[in-house]
């Protein structure tokens, strides 16, 4: 089975071809070949506005999709199209624009792809249609099925994903606890399997993600923020310093398990206006107080919540699950507190945006798929049950 999967929720444009062999076989059997990953990102158009901006995405979306789409199939081993229409300029009332591109595409030489995965939320309204709408186009022309995709539980799926040379053991692992961090999103997930999900805690206002961009800013690091506090944090060489203020834990110790990041923002900022002295010895000590702040918050409430609910596994996902120090930190904690507890997260590589998650996302919501392209719609504030 060939599964193609596209995402386009924020402002990496990301088409992946999955190869799955023995898929009648238990679950723990599946293997799961990528046989291409291509991730267009943005990052140099957005910086100099220190975030996404939607509507510039939308648009480089368009421009980029076609391209990953003709990188992604000669990776694959696929036959090479020359898409040499070029794309119409979009209408600032367009939804979402009509690829004309797969007309060039005689029928005969259709690849051997069984579905096509697509993340419909949540993320960026005008980015998600983007990419559905590429979908759409694709779907009629090779005429397959379309599978939706939740972009959170991707996120989730992405530990289960193989590069190297090893297997995961699927079975025992649930219930599990599941951390899925991230630029838009900070939410504790109880997963008790595939497909059964239930949200029990999220941040109430910026997420982690969020917080690291915004906090950048204030100390006049570039975006995205958290790569940027991690490496300024990573250069100061002691282990031992003392701001002249403590940054706060939000929410550390409430009885639930929400997260609430705006109130550290705050004080950072009220923290770098009041300091006299901003050379760089002082911005690494603060990055290295927000990246603590960040992680102490993020480690705390899985923990508990993995006691609480009795997990046998705690999952990591998102772009913040990047962060060593969050990593290395985990593994400690999880080691010393919950040593019977297994502790799964992504390679680096499947943190941040990609369409290799899309695709084993889709491949276990198969039973989703759909020829009826009307159903298929995108969901900004799409939410994970």
């Amino acid at each position: 089975m060939k599964i193609l999967a596209i995402d386009t929720s924020c402002d990496d444009t990301c088409i992946s071809i999955l190869n799955i062999k023995n898929q009648k076989l238990k679950i723990r059997s599946v293997q799961f070949k990528i046989l291409s990953n291509i991730v267009s990102s943005q990052v140099k158009i957005h910086q100099k506005y220190g975030g996404v901006y939607p509507s510039l995405a939308k648009r480089e979306h368009q421009r980029n999709l076609p391209i990953v789409l003709k990188k992604a199939l000669k990776e694959a081993g696929f036959e090479i199209f020359n898409f040499t229409t070029p794309l119409p300029p979009p209408s600032r009332l367009q939804r979402a624009p009509s690829f004309s591109i797969f007309k060039q595409i005689p029928k005969s030489k259709i690849p051997n792809i069984n579905f096509i995965a697509v993340t419909i939320g949540p993320g960026l309204d005008p980015c998600l249609w983007t990419g559905v709408n590429f979908a759409k186009d694709l779907a009629k022309k090779w005429e397959l099925p379309i599978i939706p995709v939740n972009h959170i539980e991707a996120h989730i799926l992405a530990n289960f994903l193989e590069t190297r040379n090893k297997r995961q053991e699927i079975r025992n692992l649930f219930p599990a606890i599941c951390l899925v961090v991230s630029g838009g999103h900070t939410q504790l997930i109880l997963m008790k399997k595939i497909g059964d999900y239930k949200i029990i805690g999220e941040t109430r206002d910026d997420a982690a993600g969020e917080c690291f961009d915004k906090t950048a800013r204030i100390l006049g690091l570039p975006y995205p923020g958290g790569p940027a506090i991690a490496t300024e944090a990573e250069k100061l060489l002691t282990t031992h310093y003392k701001l002249q203020t403590k940054l706060p834990r939000p929410m550390l110790n409430s009885k639930d398990y929400d997260f609430s990041f705006s109130g550290l923002k705050t004080a950072v900022l009220y923290q770098y206006k009041k300091s006299k002295i901003k050379n760089k010895k002082y911005k690494r000590e603060m990055a290295r107080e927000i990246q603590q702040a960040i992680i102490d918050v993020l480690i705390k409430k899985t923990i508990k919540a993995a006691k609480n609910y009795k997990a046998r596994t705690i999952l990591l996902g998102g772009g913040v699950a990047a962060n060593k120090e969050l990593r290395k930190q985990f593994q400690q904690k999880i080691v010393k507190e919950l040593p019977n507890t297994c502790y799964l997260l992504p390679e680096t590589c499947f943190c941040t945006d990609n369409a290799a998650m899309v695709g084993i996302a889709g491949y276990f919501n198969r039973n989703k798929a759909t020829k009826n392209l009307e159903k298929i719609k995108a969901v900004a504030n799409l939410r994970i049950y």
